[in-house]
């Protein structure tokens, strides 16, 4: 386990997971932005971690479980566009290329504050 504080965070900034996406994960900490949640949503992902996921899910959206393929290889993600999403906004969106061992999911995604915290509402694929 210590190797991995040497480690880069999976949602592609330079910070140490459990300084990063990991207190969000954790709940030491509550992504401040649209953008931060979406990326510790794809850490989430890359984790396995389908409580979090769940957590962060918007309540008149939110499936009731979420089955997550352990086969699956998050190999990187890519921030194309925000839109609103900071600490003055009430909704935003972020589109994103997440990657994965044969291919990619292109989507733009929608975020609202839900009692002064960041939830994924839904999201549209673009490809």
């Amino acid at each position: 386990m210590a190797a991995m504080t040497t480690r880069s965070c999976p949602c592609g900034l330079p910070e140490a997971y459990e300084k990063c996406c990991g207190r969000f994960h954790t709940g030491a900490a509550a992504a401040p932005t649209a953008e931060a949640l979406m990326r510790s949503r794809y850490s989430a992902f890359v984790k396995g971690d389908a409580g979090y996921l769940l957590r962060t899910w918007h309540p008149r959206t939110r499936p009731e479980r979420l089955g997550l393929d352990p086969r699956t290889r998050w190999t990187g993600l890519e921030i194309l566009d925000t839109a609103d999403g900071s600490a003055f906004h009430t909704t935003g969106t972020v589109t994103f290329r997440a990657s994965y061992r044969g291919g990619s999911l292109h989507e733009r995604s929608r975020f609202e504050r839900v009692d002064g915290a960041w939830v994924y509402v839904d999201g549209e694929f673009l490809d």
